[in-house]
């Protein structure tokens, strides 16, 4: 890694934010639209972030998910990296079981050959999907095989990006490429760059991992809140310097969606709700718009599940959203506050961004 690897990682806060704010964008489809608008608002995502002062824009390896277009992250990335110019894109992120780590090396050396300098690979050890799913991702049915081999997967693909195997390892005459190789190649010039790896988690296994390697850390707080600040903790506990960082960094996904009008608010996150509910009773599908969701008829188990998933939602007026952001902050300590914002139209999506600027204060283009 270069010298100023930790300046690659660590961002600045804008305006009166307590600390850097960033954007997850899972690339929504809603009912009514197609995945092509919501890819075109991904587009319009990023260059608000860019423009408002946003630190990085992320986008999560999902398959078989009708409402989530974002199965091919490298795609996406390389085409966000053509209409900006500034701000940090990675993943968030690529589920290292479901690839060779050589392949994930060689796509990640691509981004960054197209935007030196501002490409995170933040890497998951879930598959992203359901265990069919999986299974014809990985071309096996022994799951549990990827997840277990997380570790030396990880160790693998460092190397990679790296290009640094052992004398006599059998991969020490592969090179990722783009990659170092190319520098120390005859009439070669050596980027300065490579990507940056974060371990993403929702329990405690990668945050004791990104710990003692002393990675950074991104973890699911959007779907994992009542695990937030244990593998904060953990993370914190196991931390050991390394040539990446010298104190730990941490990140936690938020789902926070901020409107106008507070009413607003409350019938996009029910649409949102809506559309969990079917994802994890077995019924994924594209995101309801809130007429449909208004109009639903929960039993009283979905009703349940609603009202606890969206008293991890922060939503209402910008005011509000803010309060909420500051709050959780201040109680997980996070380093760095990552917005996700789900909601049928990507134009509420692209105005929540807009207002959770406007109340920080971020700077305007």
């Amino acid at each position: 890694m270069p010298a100023d690897a930790a300046e690659e990682i660590r961002g600045t806060a804008h305006g009166t934010a307590p600390v850097p704010l960033s954007v997850l964008d899972l690339v929504t489809v809603g009912a009514g639209r197609t995945a092509n608008e919501a890819l075109r608002t991904g587009v319009d995502i990023a260059r608000l972030a860019e423009a408002r002062g946003y630190h990085r824009y992320w986008v999560a390896e999902h398959h078989s998910m009708p409402g989530v277009a974002s199965s091919s992250p490298a795609v996406i990335l390389a085409h966000l990296a053509a209409h900006t110019e500034r701000i940090r894109l990675g993943s968030g992120g690529v589920m290292l079981p479901n690839h060779a780590p050589l392949v994930i090396a060689e796509q990640f050396g691509t981004l960054e050959a197209m935007a030196p300098g501002r490409v995170d690979l933040g890497l998951g050890r879930a598959p992203g999907t359901d265990g069919a799913t999986a299974a014809a991702l990985r071309r096996t049915d022994r799951l549990n095989e990827g997840a277990d081999d997380f570790p030396q997967q990880l160790a693998e693909l460092i190397r990679f990006l790296d290009d640094d195997f052992p004398d006599g390892h059998p991969y020490g005459r592969i090179h990722a490429v783009p990659g170092p190789v190319q520098g120390t190649s005859p009439g070669g010039v050596q980027s300065t760059h490579r990507p940056p790896v974060w371990l993403l988690g929702s329990s405690g296994f990668s945050a004791r991992l990104a710990g003692t390697l002393g990675l950074p850390f991104a973890f699911a707080h959007h779907f994992s809140a009542q695990n937030t600040v244990p593998a904060l903790e953990l993370y914190r506990d196991s931390f050991r310097p390394s040539a990446v960082l010298d104190e730990p960094y941490a990140l936690i996904g938020v789902s926070a969606l901020a409107t106008d009008d507070e009413k607003e608010a409350r019938r996009q996150v029910l649409a949102a709700a809506l559309n969990m509910v079917r994802l994890r009773t077995g019924r994924p599908g594209l995101v309801p718009a809130p007429e449909e969701a208004e109009a639903y008829d929960f039993s009283p188990m979905e009703l349940e599940f609603v009202q606890s998933w969206n008293a991890n939602v922060i939503h209402g007026t910008a005011d509000e959203v803010r309060t909420g952001l500051d709050d959780l902050q201040k109680r997980t300590g996070a380093d760095e506050l990552m917005i996700t914002a789900n909601a049928h139209g990507g134009d509420v999506r692209l105005r929540s961004y807009e207002l959770i600027a406007d109340a920080y204060g971020l700077p305007t283009a």
